[in-house]
């Protein structure tokens, strides 16, 4: 058996990929520059102003670990929060809201009392509590 050798014929052709490279650029800076950037909002934690005093009634909404909840010490199902707390808002427009949950309490149900509050347009003070 022979070895055989492949000698390079001057006619191959070579590919330049320069071009291709300047298509890639333009399309990538084409990309960035059309491509729309989602806003996103998160939960406000900013704290309404006021603290509870002789005049200011206070409302405490309470959020324990086992998914019941409270007002004002009276148990109370979770759905009826808002409609709740807007009544007796009704009777005291200056009262301040404060939700207080258990550290171990669902997430989710924090954020559903918080979100319906904010609807409403009642300002809450949150509060954690760690045990």
């Amino acid at each position: 058996m022979t070895k055989r050798r492949f000698r390079r014929s001057a006619m191959e052709a070579e590919v330049d990929m320069t071009p291709m490279l300047d298509i890639v650029f333009i399309m990538l800076i084409f990309f960035i520059v059309t491509a729309t950037f989602l806003d996103e909002t998160g939960i406000d934690m900013t704290q309404p102003n006021g603290i509870p005093g002789p005049g200011n009634k206070s409302i405490n909404v309470y959020l324990f670990a086992d998914g019941s909840a409270a007002i004002n010490g009276t148990s109370i199902d979770i759905g009826n929060i808002p409609e709740r707390v807007q009544s007796i808002r009704a009777e005291a427009p200056q009262a301040l809201v404060i939700l207080g949950a258990d550290q171990a309490a669902t997430h989710g149900n924090v954020i559903y009392i918080k979100d319906r509050l904010d609807s409403a347009n009642v300002p809450v003070s949150l509060k954690i509590r760690k045990e």
